[in-house]
């Protein structure tokens, strides 16, 4: 999985030498969607987040999950859906143009308040046209809302990574 995620970013990095005119962030009222896969140790499943630019450097948004494919554990029932769902809102401080990378690329750690827990994450997207590129993502919870969690209480409650498709829904 890494030497994939890595191969990804490389080509990436690479394609945004030649096609550095798109901006992957604009500032204010800029409006970007993702939507891809989500990456954890007990499950996989779909992520969706909508990020608004409030500053030049500075968003907020929200994200939503849900995990499909689940570790089963021996002795417990199926998940339900209020352990498989998690919302959460986020604040982004959105550094591409601040660290000089090429206008179609952002990098952007941020904080996230959702169901499960509040959070942290760190991301990039590079736009390879006007209205589409690619997002990589990782989460950690940095204090959960249950520390004691057992079985399908972790979904949404662990280190996380998140790959896909990111739009600009912008003017």
């Amino acid at each position: 999985m890494k030497k994939i995620i890595t191969s990804l970013f490389l080509l990436v990095l690479g394609y945004t030498q030649v096609n550095a005119q798109i901006d992957a962030y604009t500032g204010k009222d800029d409006l970007r969607y993702q939507i891809g896969a989500s990456f954890q140790k007990w499950g996989t499943g779909i992520v969706t987040s909508l990020d608004y630019g409030l500053g030049p450097s500075f968003s907020i948004g929200a994200q939503a999950g849900y995990i499909l494919g689940v570790k089963k554990f021996v002795g417990i029932d199926k998940p339900g859906f209020g352990d498989r769902f998690d919302l959460k809102a986020r604040f982004n401080a959105n550094l591409g143009s601040v660290i000089g990378l090429p206008a179609n690329v952002d990098v952007y750690p941020g904080l996230n308040l959702g169901l499960k827990n509040f959070g942290g994450h760190v991301g990039g997207r590079v736009f390879f046209s006007k209205g589409f590129g690619l997002f990589a993502e990782a989460q950690f919870p940095i204090a959960k809302y249950n520390a004691d969690a057992i079985g399908y209480e972790r979904l949404n409650n662990q280190f996380t990574v998140n790959a896909g498709v990111a739009f600009d829904l912008g003017k």
